[in-house]
């Protein structure tokens, strides 16, 4: 009988503890628990606070100087700052007009300081060195990548990259390193380029004539429109066609087989392209007819998709409110907010901001008062949150967060009659959807 009260009373006296200890050992728990991951719930509050801060940022982004047309206006094609080589040093902006000019300003007043001309022929960009902040590059439909010393006045170049005789460029980029040129040509017949140069040796002396280090000839067949070298690996460059084809190359490798390492269908004629993402291992791409795509290349040796998003027509997919949207411009990656951002507009002038994610595009804001006509061109500056612009308007604005310009009124059109409409191709504005 003893040992039958003993048996009961223990097990009277367990239920006991499981009864009133439980709840605090799950108290424990839920604290070990909150405790454990509350950092990541922190990091990524914060991490939305600080996206969310750059987009209101950009938002509020006001026009704080403007340059007015020369005697000779001129559709502004193609935008690039200088990046200063030394602190205190001067910085420049080089815009391509479709007068076949290259234009040079000073950076933060925009004041004009000379203009180039080459042997005629449409102007296909503009680009700085990034080693250095006097030196220019621009492609020509003539044949030839010419590099400018903007600090001369004199219309000679500093060095000629010359193409084959039948090369008519109308896209080309620097190599981060500087030690890569690559132009892209128009189809002629059945054969379309993309030319290769050695930059190295560029010096304060016009020199001799470069002849091109090789090409690649079959990774696309129709006009090159658009090409980009990776922003930290001077090896990678990527570059689009009207044949829909968006192809990234590893320059490094022996031949043009082994050198491509992707080919992604845009199912449309592409217009512009860039790098975006983390170690910028993302590719995007805008189209003729106003669709975006988006890939992500360090998916390529899983069996996950590559493809980020795919917009066939992205002015039905923008709410702009009250301001439609007539077509894109183009696009760049904002390092702080880790965000990819698109820009485009209307041909009254009027600029639209529009963030990217997998789960679409969505408006950030609305920029009027600055422009009258389409903008074809933009340059965003990281280092003082800035942005650039110019258009069908001959002017060039500058645009800062919270700034006041001191007359706010609109400009009048400038638009022109321009031979560049023979070469670029025309917006269309039509919110009909691209069938497949």
């Amino acid at each position: 009988l003893s040992l039958q009260q003993d048996v009961i009373a223990g097990f009277l006296y367990a239920i006991l503890i499981l009864v009133v200890f439980h709840p605090l050992v799950d108290l424990i728990d839920n604290f070990n628990l909150t405790y454990k991951y509350s950092p990541l719930i922190i990091i990524s509050c914060w991490e939305m606070t600080a996206v969310e801060k750059v987009e209101e940022q950009l938002a509020g982004l006001r026009i704080a100087g403007r340059c007015e047309p020369g005697e000779e206006p001129a559709y502004l094609l193609d935008i690039h700052t200088s990046r200063a080589a030394q602190a205190g040093s001067s910085r420049f902006v080089a815009v391509s007009c479709s007068n076949e000019s290259l234009r040079v300003y000073e950076r933060h007043s925009l004041r004009f300081l000379r203009q180039f001309r080459g042997r005629g022929g449409s102007l296909a960009g503009v680009r700085f060195a990034h080693t250095s902040d006097s030196l220019v590059f621009s492609a020509c439909s003539q044949g030839t990548v010419r590099c400018w010393d903007v600090r001369c006045a004199t219309q000679k170049p500093v060095q000629v990259f010359s193409g084959y005789p039948s090369n008519a460029f109308i896209s080309f980029d620097v190599s981060c390193s500087d030690l890569i040129v690559c132009a892209g040509t128009e189809k002629v017949e059945k054969d379309t380029f993309l030319v290769f140069w050695d930059a190295r040796g560029i010096t304060d002396c016009a020199s001799a004539t470069k002849e091109p280090l090789g090409v690649y000839s079959e990774s696309h067949n129709d006009d090159i429109t658009k090409i980009c070298f990776h922003p930290v690996e001077p090896n990678l460059v990527v570059s689009g066609s009207t044949d829909g084809l968006v192809n990234v190359f590893d320059i490094n490798k022996d031949n043009e087989d082994d050198a491509l390492i992707s080919t992604c269908n845009s199912d449309s004629s592409v217009s512009s392209l860039g790098w975006s993402g983390e170690d910028y291992k993302q590719v995007y791409c805008m189209t003729h007819d106003e669709g975006f795509c988006w890939w992500d290349m360090a998916q390529l040796d899983t069996e996950e998709p590559i493809t980020l998003l795919h917009v066939l027509d992205a002015r039905e997919s923008v709410c702009a409110e009250n301001h439609s949207l007539h077509y894109l411009v183009g696009g760049w990656y904002h390092e702080k907010a880790g965000k990819l951002f698109l820009l485009g507009g209307t041909s009254t002038g009027d600029i639209h901001l529009i963030s990217c994610s997998t789960d679409g595009l969505s408006l950030v804001g609305t920029f009027c008062g600055g422009h009258s006509a389409t903008v074809r061109s933009f340059c965003w500056s990281p280092t003082d949150e800035s942005l650039l612009t110019g258009g069908e308007d001959a002017q060039l604005l500058l645009w800062k967060p919270g700034a006041v310009e001191r007359s706010l009124t609109k400009k009048a059109s400038l638009k022109i009659s321009s031979s560049v409409q023979k070469r670029v191709r025309v917006h269309n504005t039509s919110l009909k959807s691209r069938k497949k």
